[in-house]
């Protein structure tokens, strides 16, 4: 059976590297490769646009450093599309949202991230803060309700959205996927000599540095461990954690922004991939490092709950107990060849392949 036309609508795209960016090319892509057409409709920037991608004005999000507003346009190239896919509730997906109703086509729209998430970039107190988050939950309720079916990357954020947020709507969980093409273990001596690591127990991070994010619980847990801490990534809160490394006993290393063909070699490198995010709706990183060999030690929060299973691919620990991740930090370390081999042998479970597969039995329910 012929594949849908499907009108993807982001707020997020290239140059940006995140985890929806990764998913809104990946899922393009292997969607073209099945015989499919999947295009992208996102906020112009430096990227270069290519085929069926259709860049629309955009401003920059005042708030928030490398993030863009789409204007809520429909270009006409998207028109003649069969079902439209959003992945922001923001300005782009409620385009989306519209030329669905014109068209009267299934309207499917994505959950990535807690709108509410945002709230401490536009606040300036506790209370405002607080107000923006009740305000983001009534919001994306309206919004999310309004699409045929709802698609969660994880069970945990399945269950926030019907629980949390009260959400009628049908919800289905497609996880984003691994390209395991791209992250399988690879040599890292190369990786080690361009950015002069040493040869003992490296413990690191890699992706966007936000502040809901606590990062500098890893600086905090490493203290007094034979190790060396690596970041790598940006972020508006880079600055904070690198004055909490300056003046931590942690030998602590800053990469920087690194390409995403680099990735499998950062993976590959650490012993240990520390995750003190509570607020992932997946936490596709750690997935990324699985497929390389590297179990995580994360916080038993948010998606990473679903994520991390203890004893096969990392360990958890309780969300605000730096103890406790200083201990799994140290689990990870002395049982890494029993948890490198769990890890490997779920590479298929977790690959973008796999995630395509749902994701056109979804798109077959609506249609």
């Amino acid at each position: 059976m012929a594949l849908p036309h499907v009108a993807t609508f982001t707020d997020t795209y290239l140059p940006t590297v995140n985890g929806v960016t990764y998913t809104v090319e990946t899922w393009r892509d292997r969607w073209r490769d099945r015989g499919g057409r999947m295009d992208v409709v996102y906020p112009k920037s430096d990227h270069d646009s290519s085929e069926n991608e259709y860049p629309v004005r955009s401003l920059p999000f005042p708030f928030y450093e490398g993030f863009r507003l789409g204007m809520p346009q429909i270009p006409k190239g998207v028109r003649d599309a069969e079902l439209v896919h959003a992945h922001t509730p923001f300005s782009l997906g409620m385009a989306g949202q519209r030329l669905a109703g014109k068209l009267d086509i299934p309207f499917v729209a994505s959950y990535h991230t807690p709108t509410s998430e945002y709230a401490e970039y536009v606040s300036f107190n506790g209370a405002v803060e607080s107000a923006v988050r009740s305000s983001a939950e009534s919001y994306e309720r309206w919004f999310l309700g309004r699409a045929d079916t709802v698609i969660a990357p994880s069970e945990r954020a399945a269950t926030h959205l019907r629980e949390s947020i009260g959400l009628d709507t049908t919800v289905t969980v497609v996880p984003n996927g691994v390209d395991t093409t791209a992250f399988e273990p690879v040599d890292t001596t190369a990786f080690r000599e361009r950015y002069d690591l040493p040869d003992g127990p490296i413990v690191g991070y890699t992706g966007r540095h936000g502040y809901e994010k606590c990062l500098e619980d890893i600086v905090t847990a490493c203290e007094g461990l034979d190790v060396t801490v690596v970041f790598a990534g940006d972020g508006p809160a880079r600055e904070s954690l690198e004055a909490t490394a300056e003046h931590s006993d942690a030998d602590v290393r800053f990469l920087g922004f690194l390409d995403r063909v680099e990735l499998p070699e950062l993976y590959s490198t650490l012993d240990v991939f520390a995750f003190p995010s509570p607020v992932e709706t997946q936490g596709l990183v750690a997935l990324e490092a699985n497929c390389c060999g590297t179990p995580v030690a994360g916080v038993d929060a948010g998606a990473l709950s679903d994520t991390i299973e203890d004893g096969e691919t990392g360990y958890t620990y309780d969300e605000g107990d730096i103890d406790g991740f200083r201990r799994a930090i140290e689990r990870v370390l002395d049982e890494q060849e029993h948890l490198r081999e769990r890890c490997l042998a779920r590479r298929d479970i977790i690959s973008v392949e796999h995630a395509i597969d749902k994701l056109a039995d979804v798109y077959d329910s609506v249609l």
